[in-house]
């Protein structure tokens, strides 16, 4: 068997600054809307503790303060409070060798709605007598982000440097309560993209108008982030590289951003699209398998950057060949593990890079690997003992 073959790119080791990633699957950030006031719980341990077989596991957007969420069950990261009740997570993670990351976010003009299966419409006074009241969401410019909703307020330039101030203290809070990595998320339409985009940024300021004024908030953000963050752990940022609605925000200006953020020691540019209009994603094809991935491939190709994929990619061998062709050095699973959330150890077994189920966790691995021999498929190599089971046999 060639090298190739025996060791799969995707279940190879990454190294990023002091952080060596496993293997290159990512569970990619994923609101799950369950949160009281901020706080994880039962919940948000098990979603993220099953994932542990990927290399990299993100928390969903975590707002850096409390106006910053998109509804009253998503996680913060605000508070003290907050950040204990995280700990266990990070803690767990790490003991089943995956590293934890946390992406920190504020949803802008998008804050004060309803969860998604409730139909995600803006907070009213029903909600209120529910006993979830909406609260004034913020934005570069007073501009609904659809129709029928109620416009934000559009920030001052003192909210604006204290709202960087809460992007430092949210990740000093995330590296004391043990993330190894960070994720600035400028995309989807929430308010770092809302500053980036022509379409929701129409300030005449030193905030907006220019590229140079729309990416000085993001880029401002970044640079908060990676000063208080450690040499050692990286820091990536999820970046709409092409959005509906927005002829001003083209390849050529995300090349520029991207390189601004290089600049400043951001180390992964995670490539997703659309949010800052009401019509979803920009991409032709968009509901093919690996949708996105070219934008990633464009802006490594552009600023020799390090890029994750992200968008439909499913299958293990899809994965494989995205890194193959060099489109990006990260691929980031989604909703498809969800579905499977131990899709990073099938993956391992289907592309042959755990054939006797050494990277599960002892309780479930040995069984597997018992049933694997027993049955006549899989592995030809036996699992470390059976002495138990032949003293059970003696004594029935």
């Amino acid at each position: 068997m060639s090298e190739s073959a025996a060791t799969p790119l995707l279940f190879t080791p990454l190294e990023l600054r002091g952080i060596e990633l496993p293997n290159r699957v990512v569970i990619s950030p994923m609101c799950q809307y369950s949160a009281t006031n901020g706080l994880a719980n039962d919940w948000h341990f098990q979603h993220l503790g099953r994932f542990a077989g990927a290399g990299l596991v993100f928390t969903e957007a975590t707002a850096v303060e409390a106006r910053g969420r998109i509804t009253h069950g998503d996680l913060g990261i605000w508070s003290d409070d907050h950040a204990e009740a995280l700990r266990r997570i990070t803690r767990y993670l790490k003991d089943r060798g995956a590293v934890p990351g946390i992406q920190l976010a504020h949803a802008g003009r998008k804050a004060s709605s309803r969860r998604p299966w409730d139909g995600g419409a803006a907070l009213d006074d029903s909600d209120a007598a529910a006993g979830e009241p909406p609260w004034e969401s913020v934005a570069p410019s007073a501009i609904s982000p659809f129709d029928g909703a109620r416009p934000p307020r559009a920030l001052d330039a003192r909210e604006i440097a204290a709202i960087v101030d809460a992007w430092g203290s949210a990740a000093l809070r995330a590296h004391e309560t043990g993330f190894e990595v960070v994720e600035i998320h400028a995309a989807h339409g929430y308010l770092l993209h809302q500053f980036l985009s022509a379409v929701s940024n129409r300030r005449d300021d030193a905030w907006g108008g220019s590229l140079e004024n729309r990416m000085r908030l993001p880029l401002r953000v970044a640079e908060r982030v990676r000063r208080v963050w450690p040499r050692e752990k990286p820091v990536f940022l999820r970046l709409s590289a092409s959005d509906e609605g927005d002829p001003s925000w083209t390849m050529d200006e995300v090349a520029v951003f991207v390189g601004e953020l290089q600049k400043l020691g951001v180390d992964i540019i995670d490539c997703s699209s659309g949010g800052i209009g009401a019509h979803g994603f920009a991409i032709r094809g968009r509901r093919e398998p690996g949708f996105q991935v070219g934008l990633a491939e464009e802006i490594r190709r552009r600023t020799g950057v390090r890029t994750m994929g992200v968008g439909l990619i499913t299958g293990a061998r899809q994965a494989e060949d995205i890194l193959r062709r060099g489109q990006c050095d990260l691929v980031a699973i989604g909703r498809e593990a969800l579905y499977d959330p131990y899709w990073a150890l099938h993956a391992a077994r289907e592309l042959g890079a755990d054939p006797d189920f050494r990277l599960w966790p002892n309780s479930y691995g040995w069984w597997l690997a018992y049933r694997s021999r027993t049955v006549g498929t899989g592995s030809e190599t036996p699992p470390a003992t059976f002495s138990y089971l032949e003293e059970e046999r003696t004594h029935r």
